[in-house]
């Protein structure tokens, strides 16, 4: 690690770990909880029907807090930093491209294969017990969207080898490349197909192509560029900029945010550029790396003390279980309520809004319970246990782990994709060799 990206950690952290990075990653999945929380209002109508809406999407400063809440970029940003510092300490120890990438395919494969067993079965049992498929499918899709995530930082993190040699030999011009593709991707997607009629669904499938599917390329140019930010980050390009030169990124980074959403097409609430992920994105990296670095005198003396140490990695160590399954928590949760009978406060009452921050603990809580069996999927085996893969193996694995998940973000959760997904991830697991381990 270069000097100007290092910072004093207690002696606790391991030896060039910063700390900041870690909490900036809990950070990230912490709000995608609270947010999804208020998305999700669920309440009695006057005559005692079931109302579901999402509460706070319909609320008047919603899409201006978008600006500062979607934090997804930033997961990106970090997630290039940990690829640059996980690489050279692969390097160091003789690892090839192919073992660095099963590593990170494993980290995401295991964990999303137990939530891929849980959904097939649910969305099994609703099909055959002939439960109300409009329920069903709002309840779904809303599960499976936060899904796209698994799809787009597996495919980043497998092109993270080649993007970083890519990093150590041009440098910024990889940036105005990736920023570039995105670009004419955006361009494409809402001059050129908007102009067009929709295509017809495929006989026999009831899945169609929209204009959204056209932005689909993004996924490699706009988390690219955002993990691309992170190299930087690692390097030490944002740490050797002056605190007003951050400001002014961040300011310029807004101000043409601003501009590029009135151009049209693109939308206003942040949460609408992100899947398919458009340019908006690329301009929230650029805010949110430098936004992190101009706050990294407080947020390492934050990680200075014990309480936030352990909170940090106490959480850290479950992130991707609370990622996956806070969504089914939060529905098998209102289910709950709903079946006790239990009184629900109208969404967006003065009642709902007060009950939303003890409605988080509760449901990081029952998380937390799940988590105790889960934890074990999250426990990558050292690359030792199983052969190493071979180039073609992996990039079948990622493939087919990575295909299905997009399916599921593009069309909505049901039946067959969740099928699909678990035989995809059971099949890609498999390929690493180590479907023993994944299911021990």
């Amino acid at each position: 690690m270069s000097s100007a990206a290092a910072v004093s950690t207690p002696r606790t952290a391991p030896q060039g770990r910063d700390l900041t990075l870690d909490l900036a990653r809990v950070t990230c999945v912490l709000l995608v909880v609270f947010v999804h929380i208020l998305f999700t209002g669920v309440g009695r109508a006057p005559d005692g029907s079931l109302l579901i809406e999402r509460t706070v999407e319909a609320q008047p400063w919603f899409t201006a807090a978008s600006w500062m809440a979607n934090i997804m970029p930033l997961f990106f940003v970090v997630g290039g930093y940990a690829a640059r510092a996980g690489w050279r300490s692969a390097v160091a120890r003789g690892e090839s491209a192919d073992v660095f990438v099963r590593v990170r395919l494993l980290r995401l494969a295991r964990p999303a294969l137990a939530l891929f067993v849980f959904l097939t079965a649910v969305l099994g049992a609703a099909r055959l017990i002939g439960l109300d498929p409009a329920l069903v499918d709002v309840v779904a899709i809303g599960i499976g969207s936060p899904l796209w995530f698994l799809a787009a930082y597996m495919i980043v993190q497998a092109l993270a080898p080649t993007m970083m040699g890519l990093h150590e030999r041009h440098g910024m011009p990889v940036l105005i490349v990736l920023l570039a593709g995105a670009v004419v991707i955006d361009t494409l997607r809402f001059t050129v197909v908007g102009g067009m009629l929709a295509i017809q669904p495929i006989a026999g499938t009831g899945y169609g192509l929209g204009q959204e599917l056209f932005g689909i390329p993004n996924i490699v140019f706009v988390w690219l560029f955002a993990q691309q930010l992170g190299f930087f980050l690692f390097d030490g390009w944002f740490a050797a900029r002056r605190g007003w030169q951050l400001a002014l990124l961040i300011a310029a980074g807004y101000a043409a945010l601003w501009g590029l959403v009135s151009l049209g097409g693109y939308s206003w609430n942040m949460l609408g550029n992100q899947w398919p992920p458009t340019t908006a994105m690329v301009l929230l990296a650029v805010i949110q790396a430098s936004a992190l670095t101009l706050l990294r005198r407080p947020l390492t003396a934050l990680m200075r003390t014990r309480a936030a140490q352990g909170a940090v990695f106490l959480i850290g160590s479950r992130l991707m279980t609370i990622y996956l399954w806070h969504l089914p928590v939060i529905m098998i949760l209102i289910g709950i309520q709903l079946l006790l009978p239990l009184p629900l406060p109208a969404p967006g009452s003065p009642t709902w809004w007060w009950t939303r921050p003890l409605f988080l603990l509760v449901v990081l809580g029952a998380v937390w319970a799940l988590s105790l069996w889960l934890v074990r999927f999250e426990k990558t085996p050292p690359a030792g246990v199983a052969r190493h893969p071979s180039t073609g193996a992996t990039v079948a694995a990622v493939l087919l782990f990575v295909t299905p998940v997009v399916g599921i973000t593009a069309y909505g959760l049901d039946f067959p994709l969740a099928a699909a997904a678990l035989i995809g991830t059971a099949a890609a697991l498999r390929l690493m060799s180590t479907t023993r381990s994944a299911v021990r």
